[in-house]
């Protein structure tokens, strides 16, 4: 059986088949975890340990001498994802009501919702497509993402002090994984030859554990709005950052299409936001439903489109090898 060269066939398959069986899973038997307990426990809701394995092999996996270009991959996508953010928030701010819009087709929609599903790129989608699809450079890109996690850059947007709760050793412990297998992957070759091939082989694992996090009976709650505002973040963020990413970052713009997503983690800022700003509380549950319904959104279409941007810019990189590599045959024949 060729399930693998099935899989493939699909755009982002090794990372998409294995998220759709783990939503699946999590929608049809959300205690199958709990159920069977032990290690099957483990893979359905070890999505942090996992991507902490992954992180650690793609550091290992990236050269010394290409930090310059991650850095400017990550600095690139950062900024640019949350000036977009920051530029949207005030128009919503300024043309919206206060609370959330109460009647019509976009009763619900609040600027909370929409700021929230903006500023938090999926670092790990990012960095699975560009596993699959880009350069290790350009995947180890995902490092300065960790910026965006949390209340913190959505507190700013939104005109309120949310650096208090902004805690440093979060971040430190976000990246020190990644930082620990670079160091150890260039002071040992065979290291890093070693744990940066694993890198690959950890992509279905992170996907079934991520699916397992989401319940795609969020999909009919919030309807064609929330199905509406997924496709905007990828529209409204993604030309900006595919731009940036040529022009600023030197790539094709699939590291920027790829960055166009809304993170996961992005579902539980309504709430903690409301714990901080109480006059949020009234709009929590329907904010949550919506950002909550943009990450399922973007995690399918994002992985689909960027295979094809990629795979398209990569065959005409392609083409012209093929074409310069008989004149150069001619010209030493």
């Amino acid at each position: 059986m060729k399930i693998k060269q099935t899989v493939e066939r699909i755009p982002g398959g090794l990372m998409l088949v294995p998220l759709f069986l783990g939503a699946l899973c999590h929608t049809f038997t959300p205690e199958a975890g709990k159920y069977f307990g032990s290690f099957t426990n483990g893979l359905i809701t070890g999505t942090v340990p996992i991507l902490s394995v992954w992180f650690f092999c793609m550091g290992a996996g990236i050269d010394i001498k290409s930090t310059g270009v991650v850095l400017r991959k990550s600095g690139t996508i950062v900024l640019t994802k949350i000036l977009v953010a920051w530029l949207v928030g005030m128009i919503c701010v300024s043309l919206m009501p206060e609370g959330m819009i109460q009647t019509g087709f976009f009763a619900g929609l609040s600027t909370l919702a929409i700021v929230t599903s903006m500023d938090m790129t999926n670092g790990g989608l990012y960095a699975s497509i560009m596993q699959q699809y880009g350069t290790k450079e350009e995947a180890g890109a995902f490092v300065l993402t960790s910026i965006e996690s949390g209340p913190l850059v959505t507190m700013m947007i939104l005109g309120s002090t949310g650096a208090a709760y902004f805690e440093p050793r979060l971040f430190v412990g976000a990246v020190l994984p990644f930082v620990i297998g670079f160091a150890l992957g260039n002071l040992d070759k065979e290291l890093r030859v070693f744990f940066g091939s694993a890198s690959m082989t950890m992509i279905p694992f992170f996907g079934f554990a991520l699916g397992n996090t989401i319940n795609l009976a969020v999909l009919g709650q919030t309807g064609l709005l929330g199905i509406c505002l997924g496709i905007g973040v990828i529209i409204v963020t993604g030309i900006p950052l595919i731009l940036a990413d040529k022009y600023i970052g030197g790539g094709h713009g699939g590291a920027g299409l790829a960055a166009s997503s809304t993170a996961g983690a992005a579902v539980t800022n309504p709430v903690i936001i409301a714990q901080m700003v109480p006059a949020f509380e009234p709009i929590v549950a329907a904010a949550t439903a919506l950002v909550a319904t943009a990450v399922i959104i973007t995690s399918i279409i994002v992985p689909i489109i960027t295979a094809y941007w990629c795979n398209h810019f990569n065959g005409k990189s392609k083409n012209r090898q093929d074409k310069v590599m008989p004149g150069m045959k001619q010209a030493h024949g």
